[in-house]
């Protein structure tokens, strides 16, 4: 069965008090992640609920395709950073999202959050009920002043919300960082089940924050030679590496503070303080031992980092993809993947009401826009047109491809015979062809070739330099220079050598066959995408066949993705690269020589060797035979040409990015029941801080949104000949409502409109 990733990295925007429906996306996204994580675990688990159940059901059903789903890279801003910590931490550490519904629904209220010092009583500021009455009846929209007039609840708590003091944020930092705690606490308490990512899978979380005072960045020029400017921009970052060690996100009061920090809406909320978690910790006789290590890495070079203030980060960054972007480099592919940006919206189109009429803006309307509204709204086209550059490179460079393979196949003809292809071949034979074509490219190349080999050995060198640092816990710069003098001075970054008698037996060619394994995984890569290629449009027989050598090529791709020692590993030979590796600035060579001795690339050329010759020997007819070996020992002339092109970036140089909006204009499949409008972007977006019912409904449709648009994400992710047909597909969703409605129903019980709504969208025709 051919098998494939659908990997998801999520993008969740602010939205203030939408924060609720967020969370009913997040949870779908954890429902899918758990459904799939559970076709791939043996063992107990947990019994799957409502659309989990649904979920499983659909990527049982795929015909010939086993897809996982995962969620890989989360960033979230403000809103979105609270519900993205969660989720995290529930993907990560196997914990339970269905235990905080309960916290959601209570806790994100206006009463619950409001500062005790700032609330007041109904009488104790007489002077601001005229502002308070002007709110209610003139300053408010349309659709405000309604449900103000329908709803004595957000009346009263509007009231209350109008009348606390002035000049200070109403709402509490100190209860909402309880209030997080206090959900991270319910989840841990929960169900449990396995990580929700394959075992060697990295895990990475991103939520901005913006900086009060910010952190001063030198920079240097030309004249001055260097200035200083503050950084107001602050990302924090939670990563699990995937390395067989107990999966772990991070610990709870850090990834309190990252929640708090990111949701600190200007003027809503008091700025976050590293003090205030510490309060709360000591409050509830509980410990933060590492405490100045987070701080470290969070906040380096800050002399009084207790006193730092971060105030929310869709100030600044309210829509989180560089972060992601930058994590892609590091994600390993042992299959192929369907990579897709998902960004969660909750207010598409309208982040900020702009004036509706032809008179010129107002002195304070131009104020708040300017300073608040406008910097929030702007549109992600800057990040959509840094993923589409990549997806357009992508295409750039299978142009190429496709245009060198009749030169290189000539290549081969020329110096193997394509007829020998037709034949599988020992595992003597294809050393041997593969030395000669590494040769014979370089010959080809002539002039660029120099070129080609100095950027591949500076890539090797410079990783080297990398990777040894971390073993030996030395400094990058020192290491990388000590190593750079070592290489020049034995005369080894010399590519044109591969060009004299010396040949395959030169010092550079030797180093690149002890260290360079980013070659042989491109190799591998390029060989998959060529079957790609020739997957499209091909009949079922050779559609089989070529999958089966895909799966056979990704197991042989998978050792080389973790070649590298670490320093946890516990291996003679690891042991042995980290002493080395200790002393690397002053002892270079035997720091090469035990990282080479660890990687041991021989042995994994041999291994690979044999699984290749083995997996070309099954059923393969000789077209396809030849055309992958053709691709394989051609690489070399496919790599000359492409490196350059790629050497700036790590992502896959042949792979498209796509990218998903869930929203609630994206949703049809329930549209006679409404969902559209949600109630938490009232009033600002403060909407569903006032009332149980507004939560309630906007939890229930961030669910119902969440769960059709992930079952239309899985869908766009099958061959057009395995997608349901429309009756099919609209069948799934709505097994996916109803089993979200009958969950819900029993903890919803303050908008029986919006069931009815739903039981007669939901009603048999």
């Amino acid at each position: 069965m051919q098998t494939k990733e659908l990997r998801l990295a999520l993008v969740c925007y602010g939205g203030v008090s939408l924060a609720v429906y967020m969370h009913g996306l997040t949870k779908e996204v954890w429902k899918l992640a758990r459904a799939s994580m559970r076709r791939h675990t043996a063992g107990p688990l947990p019994p799957a609920r409502d659309s989990e159940i649904v979920y499983h059901a659909l990527l049982d059903s795929l015909p010939d395709l086993d897809l996982r789903v995962m969620c890989d890279i989360v960033a979230g801003a403000s809103a979105g950073g609270v519900n993205g910590v969660l989720l995290a931490r529930a993907l990560v550490e196997g914990h339970d999202l269905d235990a905080i519904r309960g916290l959601w629904l209570d806790g994100a209220d206006s009463d619950a959050l409001l500062d005790s010092q700032a609330a007041s009583r109904p009488l104790s500021k007489l002077w601001a009920i005229p502002l308070v009455w002007w709110v209610r009846r003139r300053g408010l929209e349309a659709e405000d002043k309604a449900e103000v007039t329908a709803h004595s609840e957000v009346k009263r708590k509007l009231s209350r919300f109008m009348r606390s003091r002035w000049f200070k944020p109403p709402f509490s930092g100190t209860a909402f960082s309880g209030l997080l705690a206090d959900a991270f606490a319910a989840m841990e308490q929960g169900e449990r089940t396995p990580p929700l990512l394959p075992p060697l899978h990295p895990f990475d979380l991103f939520v901005t924050v913006t900086d009060y005072q910010g952190t001063p960045q030198r920079l240097r020029l030309n004249t001055p030679a260097e200035v200083t400017e503050p950084e107001h921009r602050l990302v924090i970052g939670f990563s699990s590496p995937g390395n067989r060690a107990e999966r772990r996100l991070g610990a709870t009061p850090e990834l309190v503070f990252a929640a708090r920090a990111t949701a600190s809406f200007p003027g809503a909320f008091p700025p976050a303080r590293v003090a205030e978690i510490d309060d709360l910790l000591a409050s509830r006789n509980q410990g933060w031992p590492g405490r100045k290590a987070f701080l470290d890495r969070i906040l380096p070079g800050r002399d009084e980092p207790d006193q730092v203030d971060l105030i929310d980060g869709a100030v600044l960054d309210n829509r989180p993809f560089g972060p992601a972007m930058a994590a892609l480099g590091q994600r390993p592919a042992h299959r192929e993947v369907d990579r897709r940006f998902v960004y969660l919206d909750p207010k598409p189109g309208m982040q900020g009401r702009a004036e509706r009429n032809h008179e010129a803006p107002g002195f304070f309307a131009t104020i708040l826009r300017s300073l608040a509204d406008i910097p929030r709204q702007q549109p992600i086209r800057d990040s959509l047109a840094a993923i589409t550059a990549i997806s357009q490179r992508s295409r750039r460079l299978r142009h190429i491809v496709v245009g060198m393979i009749p030169q290189v196949d000539a290549a081969i003809e020329a110096e193997i015979g394509m007829r020998l292809l037709w034949f599988s071949p020992s595992i003597e034979r294809l050393a041997s062809w593969r030395s000669r074509m590494n040769s014979d490219a370089a010959r080809h190349a002539g002039f660029a070739y120099g070129a080609y080999g100095r950027l591949k050995f500076a890539l090797v060198a410079e990783q080297l330099a990398t990777r040894i640092a971390m073993l030996g816990g030395q400094d990058a710069e020192t290491v990388r220079a000590a190593l750079w003098r070592h290489l020049i001075a034995a005369g080894i970054n010399q590519p044109e050598t591969v060009l004299t008698k010396a040949g395959a037996a030169s010092a550079y060619v030797q180093f690149l066959r002890r260290f360079d394994v980013d070659f042989r995984i491109r190799r591998l890569r390029f060989v998959i995408r060529r079957i790609n290629m020739a997957i499209t449009g091909a009949d079922e027989a050779t559609s089989v066949a070529l999958g089966h050598v895909k799966a056979g090529l990704y197991a042989i791709l998978g050792p080389h993705l973790s070649r590298w020692p670490t320093a946890t590993a516990d291996t003679p030979a690891a042991t042995r690269a980290r002493a080395a590796a200790a002393n690397a600035t002053t002892n270079a060579a035997s720091a090469l020589d035990a990282m080479a001795d660890a990687l041991d690339l021989k042995s994994l050329d041999d291994a690979s060797d044999a699984a290749l010759v083995e997996l070309l020997a099954t059923g393969l007819s000789r077209r396809l035979r030849r055309d992958i070996l053709a691709a394989y020992l051609g690489f070399p002339f496919y790599d000359i040409a492409i490196l350059p092109l790629i050497a700036d970036g790590s992502i896959d140089e042949l792979d498209d990015i796509k990218v998903d909006r869930i929203s609630p204009d994206d949703c049809d499949g329930l549209a006679a029941a409404g969902g559209r409008r949600l109630k938490g972007a009232l009033f600002n977006a403060f909407g569903a801080f006032f009332s149980r019912a507004y939560r309630e409904h906007d939890y229930l449709w961030g669910r119902l949104h969440g769960a059709e648009r992930l079952i239309d994400l899985v869908v766009s992710s099958l061959p057009p000949k395995s997608r349901p047909q429309p009756a099919e597909l609209a069948e799934i969703r709505r097994a996916a409502f109803r089993a979200i409605v009958a969950a819900e129903r029993p903890h919803l019980n303050d908008i029986p409109e919006t069931f009815a709504a739903l039981d007669a969208a939901l009603a048999p025709n």
